[in-house]
C-alpha cells in the first residue's frame, strides 16, 4: 500500500482502542506506537543510499517485510516507547506487533509484495488482489472517522473503528476470493499466471504467459474476461550481456513473476507486463545494442 493508506491505517488501528482509562500520556504513547508500527517496515527506502549492484528492487519491501522482523520492529518501538513516554508491560510489544504485522500483510495483497517469509526465502509472496491505492479502504476510514464526529458520542469511537476494521477484512476477501475466480478461468490456457487489481473494485487484469505469448485479460467475475493486449516475449533471447551492462534488469528478472523479453533493433530488455499501461510499462530495463557490443 502507499505511505498515506499505511498512515490511515495507523491513526486507525489508534481509533480502534478504548482509550476510556488511559492517561493522556499513555494515548500519546499509543497514537506514537501505532504510527510507528503502521510505517517502520518502509524503512528500507533509504537502502537506494547505498545500492550500486542495481538491488534496491528487491530490497524494498524484502526482509523489513518478513514475518521474521515483525517482533523485531515491535520490540524496538515499545522500548522507544517506554524511553520516551514512560509506559511499559506487554502491551505496548503487542500492539506495536500488530501495527507492524498489518503493514506486512497488507502488502502482500498488491502486485508488488514482499519478502514475506525473507530470509528462508527470496520469492516475492503477491496476491495482486487490491491495487497500490485502494479507494475502498479510503472511503471506510473517512466514513469511520465522520461517524465519530458527527456521532456526538452515541456511538463509542473504538467500536465504530473495530467495524471498520471488520468491513476493511471483508473487502479483503472478497476482491481475493474474484480475483482467485478468475486467475482460475484461464488458468488452463497458459503455463503462468498473475493479478493485478484495478483501481475500480471488483476489476482485474489476468496476466498468462504461454511459450512467446503474454496475454492481458481485463474483466470482473461479472462480465467476460477480455483481451487488453498480446505481447510478445523473445524467450531466445541471451540474456547475459544485458545482465551485465545493467545489474537492475536481473534483480527485475529476479524479482517479476515472469517477464516479457524484448530484442529488436534497438535494444535488448525485459519488463514486467503486470504493469503495462499505454504500450509501455515502468518497470522496464534494457540496454542499447551499441552498449552491449
Amino acid at each position: 500500500m502507499d505511505s498515506v493508506t499505511h498512515t490511515l491505517f495507523g491513526l486507525t488501528l489508534y481509533g480502534a482502542v478504548d482509550k476510556s482509562t488511559m492517561t493522556k500520556k499513555e494515548k500519546r504513547a499509543l497514537l506514537a506506537t501505532a504510527i510507528a508500527g503502521s510505517q517502520i517496515p518502509d524503512i528500507d527506502v533509504i537502502s537506494s543510499w547505498w545500492d550500486t549492484t542495481g538491488r534496491y528492487q528487491m530490497w524494498h519491501r524484502g526482509i523489513t517485510h518478513s514475518l521474521l522482523m515483525v517482533p523485531v520492529w515491535g520490540a524496538l518501538i515499545a522500548v522507544s516507547a517506554r524511553v520516551l513516554f514512560r509506559v511499559r508491560g506487554w502491551f505496548w510489544f503487542l500492539f506495536a506487533m500488530l501495527a507492524v504485522w498489518i503493514h506486512n500483510t497488507s502488502d502482500i495483497f498488491n502486485a508488488w509484495g514482499t519478502g514475506y517469509f525473507e530470509p528462508f526465502s527470496s520469492a516475492r509472496l503477491t496476491f495482486g488482489a487490491i491495487p497500490i491505492v485502494d479507494v475502498v479502504f479510503w472511503l471506510l476510514m473517512a466514513t469511520g472517522l465522520l461517524i465519530t464526529r458527527l456521532g456526538r458520542g452515541r456511538f463509542p469511537s473504538h467500536r465504530v473503528f473495530r467495524i471498520v476494521w471488520a468491513l476493511m477484512a471483508v473487502h479483503v476477501m472478497a476482491q481475493s476470493v474474484q480475483g482467485a475466480v478468475l486467475v482460475n478461468s484461464v488458468k488452463a490456457d497458459f503455463e503462468q499466471t498473475t493479478l493485478t487489481a484495478d483501481f475500480i473494485p471488483g476489476v482485474f487484469t489476468v496476466v498468462g504467459k504461454r511459450d512467446e505469448e503474454v496475454q492481458l485479460l481485463r474483466g470482473s467475475v461479472w462480465s467476460e474476461l477480455k483481451p487488453v493486449a498480446i505481447l510478445e516475449s523473445r524467450e531466445d533471447t541471451d540474456l547475459q550481456p544485458l545482465f551485465a551492462q545493467n545489474p537492475k534488469a536481473k534483480t527485475l528478472y529476479e524479482w517479476s513473476p515472469f517477464v516479457v523479453i524484448v530484442n529488436d533493433e534497438e535494444r535488448v530488455g525485459l519488463y514486467d507486463p503486470r504493469f503495462y499501461r499505454n504500450g509501455a510499462s515502468f518497470l522496464f530495463e534494457y540496454m542499447e545494442k551499441p552498449m552491449m557490443r
